[in-house]
């Protein structure tokens, strides 16, 4: 799944805002380790239900929704394939 929103205000045009998949490694509390790639980031996760082992979308920081690992995987890919880079 990836998640694109568009924003239209009078003086920017549009803004593009992507929310990416990132594995949760380790949780105290509501933050959460999560791995971009090989990039590791605390996240707030209190908005879900997240396990270790468990894809989350990110955006500005907060996991907004856990994903399956075929979805997360499937997102990578087409991340990797836009890009040109090993991303997954």
């Amino acid at each position: 799944m990836l998640l694109v929103s568009f924003i239209t205000t009078t003086s920017i045009p549009s803004i593009v805002c992507l929310a990416i998949p990132a594995k949760v490694l380790d949780i105290k509390g509501d933050v959460a380790t999560v791995d971009f790639g090989g990039i590791k980031r605390e996240v707030d996760i209190s908005l879900t239900d997240a396990v270790v082992g468990q894809y989350v979308i990110v955006h500005t920081g907060f996991a907004i929704q856990v994903l399956d690992e075929e979805e997360a995987q499937e997102t990578l890919a087409f991340f990797d394939q836009i890009l040109g880079e090993n991303v997954a």
